[in-house]
């Protein structure tokens, strides 16, 4: 008699620490990413806001590359192409939310980034998840506050760019993040993005860069992106994409606290609302957001 067959590989591999694991981390990641933005702001006046996201993508990118050091075996021809398309996407995000920046105020360009991962979350099954989509997106009206029709309209396309790539981020890093052991997919992706981010900046790098503005922003690097996108890596092995999507609200009140705090960017009343509505869904979309830890499928014993 011949053996059972073995089961099937499955989707994805079990993930520790379920839904408050990946929370703790998404918010230290989105903690991390604004306040490197707001840091990033003062150096637009030397480097221009393409040269200081240039030089952050870049630096990123080697550190990565150093650290984990992935190699050729380790990867599939369709994972390398995943990690190509990932790290397009994430020079994109970064690029265009940079350019926001220089028109919009952190919380403003935060709000409007942030509808690339509310659209993620709309695809999660469920109503419960709707009705915290629901009211992240009124929170992030209030964030942006459009009745008042002083919003910059370049600023804005930038951001809604930045939304777009964002969403595309969400969905290839759970992807890749999947199909890669540890953090080898992002030491692809990242100097892909480095790359490409360098040779955008290249005109204003070339021009206007100095020894300490260079290494001002190797130190912005280690704190934002290098942190946060390995921490949402692992976010991503833990939550659903619909889930983290939703849990993106946080970020716009996270920015404008950080801008208030270090850019000095006071908020009004309906920001302020905005802010609680976008932290009660927020948290209530990660009280379901674990992915389920993946099973084995049954197999059927071969009879002789």
């Amino acid at each position: 008699m011949s053996q059972p067959t073995s089961p099937q590989k499955s989707s994805h591999r079990p993930r520790p620490g379920g839904a408050r694991t990946g929370f703790l981390m998404a918010v230290t990641s989105m903690s991390t990413v604004q306040l490197g933005s707001a840091l990033t702001v003062p150096l637009f006046g030397e480097l221009g806001a393409l040269g200081a996201a240039g030089l952050r993508l870049g630096w990123a990118g080697l550190i990565l590359l150093v650290l984990i050091r992935p190699r050729r075996s380790d990867f599939t021809r369709p994972d390398l192409l995943a990690c190509s398309v990932l790290g397009t996407a994430t020079a994109g995000m970064m690029l265009f939310f940079m350019l926001a920046l220089t028109r919009l105020p952190l919380g403003t360009a935060s709000a409007l980034e942030f509808l690339g991962p509310l659209a993620v979350s709309l695809y999660g099954p469920g109503h419960g998840r709707r009705a915290w989509t629901g009211a992240a997106a009124i929170g992030v009206v209030l964030l942006t506050e459009p009745w008042h029709g002083g919003l910059d309209p370049l600023g804005a396309g930038y951001a809604l760019a930045a939304a777009v790539c964002w969403a595309a981020y969400i969905l290839l890093t759970q992807r890749v993040g999947d199909s890669v052991t540890g953090l080898k997919g992002l030491a692809v992706s990242m100097p892909v993005a480095g790359v490409l981010g360098m040779l955008v900046a290249a005109p204003a790098v070339s021009s206007h860069v100095t020894w300490p503005s260079l290494w001002i922003m190797l130190g912005l690097a280690a704190l934002s992106p290098v942190l946060p996108f390995a921490l949402e890596f692992l976010a991503l092995r833990r939550l659903t994409t619909s889930a983290f999507g939703t849990l993106m609200s946080l970020e716009p009140g996270i920015a404008m606290l950080i801008g208030l705090l270090v850019l000095g960017q006071i908020p009004g009343p309906a920001p302020a609302v905005g802010i609680a509505l976008v932290v009660i869904a927020g948290i209530g979309a990660t009280r379901t957001g674990a992915r389920p830890a993946a099973t084995p499928s049954s197999s059927t014993a071969a009879v002789a």
